[in-house]
């Protein structure tokens, strides 16, 4: 863990002059921390050699301090800072006749880029051997952009050089890493639907050959998978509207105010209800006969509604009992809470007169399914469809349908075992907290359905994954931001990846070992290293094209450089 500090470099400076002329002893360290550096400090995990990635705010000046954000300042200035800090920490300077030193955390300086180099951050950081401090590291990172010419990089062989020499270096060692991007299909690509969904592996790998390389497929990858519920490109999309429904119906539930979706069907619920019912009429020949076989010309069930693309590898669930079909017809086609009651009402008679026996699956626990239940016996407790008990029934019964559903998917795949999804299944918690688990198992399909479909992921990839998000989601919220990470071997994703120029490619070099370790870092990437970057020197070319060409992408080259000065 890092502690990062930003400063305010004017109020350090006016605090050391006023303390150096009305005081024989000064107290920097302790009162600085204390009282004058607070701009921003806060615990991360970060690499120390790399850049820190922050949020910022462009202040108007250094004049006063402020707690909106922290100032880029001048490459000088910055340096003026860093010098201030490592006298601090410079055990050797006595005559300063600092009481009470202490070991400050380590310092980022944000810088403005207007030097050549263009500079936007300066670091440094105590280097300790037990509580003493033995020196500093120092880390300078400049970046230069957007630019869209990708045959002015540097050598892997100059790189090397220039830190041998800086570094008197005789032998380096270097480690790549790359970021591809993989959710990139044509079906995405000309769809012009903003989704903040993404799937990207992160590959790692040493010895590296040459800038830009290829990683290897001996290279250590790791899929990253970020999946928005409701993308319209997701080739279940179908079956996220039949779960947005549901939630209507509970919002409906919890505040009385139903915002009823436009119907799929031209045919009103009534129509529709009636003729299924007339359909079981027709068909009732005894109770051992009157098990309904779908019939996809008048059933439309809507987990069979998805892209013909993975009909194949997630089939459709097999037969739907009664509650499940009058669900499909309703969700298709009601408009209003009068449909619901009439729907329902025409239902209840005809269970109450015998004119049905229909079939229900075991195990249900909705409303319905309990009365058709008791129509087996000819008693059938008393229902006043008043209030939310319609929209509770319908809701039920559709729970109960979308359960089924998505385990069926699970387990068809052979993903996960009925066992362990009952934590996603189980009715002995309300209604509104079983819906959660329902969209919890929808979230888990899209991650499943989009590897599949877009990344043709086998049983061996999907197990794991499946697993994963199981274990996550029985311990955590919904969170549609969150990311999955699964590792795989790069051979199964590199035919995405091995033609394409990577969202970032860094290469690490290295020399000395553990305190003495020294590192250059070159990075080439498609967006803004730097944020305050992006908000002071990018402008309009902060677009990922230039001159409005998509051909003509453009890039950013960040180097960052450590250096060790020693106090012994």
């Amino acid at each position: 863990m890092t502690l990062r500090t930003e400063l305010s470099l004017s109020y350090i400076e006016e605090f050391i002059l006023k303390e150096s002329k009305v005081s024989s002893k000064i107290h920097f360290p302790l009162r600085v921390m204390s009282k004058y550096i607070l701009l921003k400090m806060g615990h991360e995990e970060t690499d120390q050699n790399e850049a820190p990635e922050i949020n910022t705010t462009d202040l108007p000046g250094l004049s006063q301090l402020s707690s909106s954000g922290p100032v880029a300042v001048s490459v000088t200035r910055a340096k003026q800072l860093i010098s201030l800090y490592t006298i601090t920490q410079n055990p050797f300077m006595t005559h300063l006749k600092i009481s009470n030193p202490i070991v400050l955390p380590p310092l980022w300086v944000r810088c403005d880029g207007s030097d050549p180099e263009h500079t936007y951050w300066l670091g440094a950081e105590p280097l300790k051997t037990g509580n003493k401090v033995t020196g500093i590291n120092l880390h300078t990172v400049t970046c230069n952009g957007p630019i869209a010419d990708k045959t002015c990089f540097a050598t892997l062989e100059e790189l090397k050089k220039a830190h041998k020499i800086r570094h008197h270096s005789s032998v380096v060692t270097t480690k790549g890493f790359a970021q591809y991007e993989l959710m990139r299909s044509t079906a995405l690509e000309d769809t012009i639907v903003e989704s903040e969904s993404n799937i990207y592996v992160d590959i790692t790998w040493n010895s590296v050959d040459k800038i830009l390389q290829t990683p290897p497929l001996t290279s250590t990858a790791t899929l990253n998978i970020r999946l928005a519920l409701g993308d319209p490109r997701s080739p279940i999309y179908q079956l996220y509207r039949e779960l947005q429904f549901l939630l209507v119906l509970a919002e409906g539930m919890k505040t009385g105010v139903t915002e009823w979706p436009e119907p799929l069907e031209p045919e009103s619920p009534v129509e529709l209800v009636q003729e299924l019912l007339d359909d079981l009429k027709s068909k009732l020949d005894g109770f051992n006969t009157a098990v309904i076989k779908n019939d996809p010309e008048k059933v439309k069930c809507d987990t069979a509604a998805v892209d013909s693309s993975i009909k194949s590898l997630f089939s459709e669930r097999g037969e739907l009992d009664f509650a499940e079909q009058l669900w499909c017809k309703m969700r298709r086609s009601v408009t209003s809470y009068q449909d619901l009651v009439e729907c329902f009402t025409m239902t209840i008679k005809s269970l109450k007169c015998g004119e049905i026996q229909p079939w229900i699956h075991q195990g249900s626990s909705s409303l319905l399914s309990k009365l058709i239940q008791q129509s087996y016996h000819g008693t059938m407790e008393a229902i006043s469809l008043t209030g939310i008990t319609p929209i509770k029934m319908l809701l039920e019964i559709g729970l109960d349908k979308m359960k089924k559903d998505y385990v069926s998917c699970f387990i068809g795949q052979e993903l996960a075992t009925l066992t362990y999804l009952d934590y996603f299944t189980s009715s002995s918690v309300g209604l509104q907290e079983q819906i959660h688990r329902v969209q919890k198992l929808h979230h888990m399909l899209e991650i499943l359905v989009s590897c599949t479909v877009f990344l043709q992921f086998k049983h061996e990839n999907l197990f794991p994954l499946t697993q994963s998000c199981i274990k996550y989601y029985k311990e955590n919220p919904l969170d549609e931001k969150h990311v999955f990470q699964l590792p795989v071997r790069p051979a199964v994703v590199n035919k995405f990846y091995q033609n394409e120029y990577p969202q970032i490619w860094r290469v690490e070099i290295s020399s000395g070992h553990g305190q003495r370790e020294i590192k250059t870092t070159w990075q080439f990437s498609t967006s803004a290293p730097v944020e305050h970057m992006t908000v002071n020197n990018l402008g309009f070319l902060c677009d990922t094209t230039i001159n409005g060409s998509s051909e003509e992408r453009v890039h950013f080259i960040a180097i960052a450089k450590s250096s060790h000065v020693h106090f012994t």
